[in-house]
């Protein structure tokens, strides 16, 4: 047991302010050539120094994977997030190469991307062969701590109709090697090719949950049970609901206020499932529409009611989230930072948004990789 998942699980589980942590992906980049560097091991390397075991390597050597401790408020996340990203660009600089926060890449041979080597993903080329070819990809990970596994598998029940939500706030990935691809959150498309991905079937119990998995697993669609790559999930080595929807936020800024939101909604879905409330089951396909508007436009169009696939602004539903977990906030004493954080990003715009303002300010995309190194530690 690493020593994250050794304190949340030794801390008393608080219904009003759980713990939350945090794991972002960022792609290593070439200064020069401002292209994905498959150099992710030598900045691991370095990192480790003072990050331990709380950074790693991911599936492609473009990858550095770093995580947060288990953080119980918002300042406390957002110096360890500050903290995490310093050190992870010092390391970067060490070696003449630079990091950013995008979902995809903007510029580089990343098709196929070199991937890391380790017998599991030796096996994961096996079994899921050219679906690898598009894995150059940068989440966020959200984590909330949980009293157990059976009440994190039915909280999630609740979130699903929520998380093209989460996609529209923190979409970050507008472009693919060199070319715009008129989405937010292109990340979202490449991720919803693989056979255990998207947002989680609806389950009424551990005991079904489990016999999906070993279904999944006999059908050969998870080399292992980590390959359960559904949006939220219990997680498999922690005593939280990980949610793994978004492209990995722009800044350590915006990593808190999706954490702050993840963590109420979370907390909103719990009160409910304590209370008897099964969650709402939205049709299947239109569920899967709200993921994709969402992904193409962001926070710049409209998105689509998981019920009725009616269009609705997509600031609207990021406002209808608000309001929904705004009793969970108000709780917790994280109202006021969420609703500053979510002024300030209207403002701005979304990360994907930034980006195309810097393709614009600077006519090129190599252009855009100097602003995101610019940006990576904020």
């Amino acid at each position: 047991m690493t020593a994250t998942a050794a304190s949340t699980a030794a801390t008393p589980f608080d219904p009003v302010r759980p713990l939350m942590g945090v794991e972002e992906e960022y792609f290593v980049v070439d200064p020069r050539t401002r292209e994905v560097a498959p150099r992710a091991g030598l900045v691991v390397g370095r990192a480790a120094g003072e990050l331990g075991d709380r950074v790693g390597t991911e599936i492609t050597q473009f990858q550095v994977e770093a995580k947060t401790p288990p953080c119980a408020g918002p300042a406390e996340l957002e110096r360890e997030l500050r903290r995490m990203r310093a050190v992870v660009a010092a390391a970067a600089r060490a070696e003449g190469l630079a990091v950013v926060a995008s979902g995809t890449p903007v510029l580089g041979p990343a098709v196929p991307p070199p991937i890391t080597e380790d017998p599991r993903y030796d096996l994961g080329i096996d079994n899921y062969r050219a679906l690898h070819d598009e894995q150059a990809i940068c989440a966020g990970h959200v984590h909330v701590h949980l009293p157990d596994r059976e009440r994190a598998l039915l909280v999630c029940n609740h979130l699903r109709p929520w998380l093209p939500a989460l996609i529209a706030l923190m979409a970050n990935s507008p472009f693919w090697t060199g070319r715009d691809t008129g989405y937010a959150g292109w990340r979202i498309l490449s991720w919803s090719k693989w056979p255990v991905a998207g947002p989680p079937p609806y389950l009424e119990s551990l005991a079904e949950f489990e016999a999906l998995v070993a279904g999944l697993t006999a059908s050969g669609a998870l080399v292992d049970p980590a390959t359960m790559f559904w949006d939220a999930r219990p997680s498999l080595r922690l005593p939280t609901v990980e949610v793994r929807v978004t492209d990995v936020p722009a800044s350590a800024a915006e990593s808190v206020l999706l954490a702050l939101v993840v963590r109420a909604l979370v907390t909103v879905s719990l009160r409910r499932v304590e209370a008897g409330d099964p969650g709402p089951r939205p049709p299947e396909e239109l569920l899967r529409v709200a993921y994709w508007r969402a992904a193409r436009d962001g926070l710049d169009g409209h998105g689509a009611d998981p019920y009725t696939g009616r269009q609705v602004p997509a600031a609207e539903v990021v406002e209808g989230l608000l309001e929904h977990i705004r009793h969970a906030l108000t709780d917790s004493g994280d109202l006021e930072t969420v609703l500053r954080g979510w002024a300030w990003l209207r403002a701005a715009g979304s990360g994907a948004a930034r980006q195309r303002a810097a393709l614009t300010a600077h006519g090129s995309f190599e252009g855009v990789v100097d602003d995101l190194v610019a940006r990576f530690p904020g």
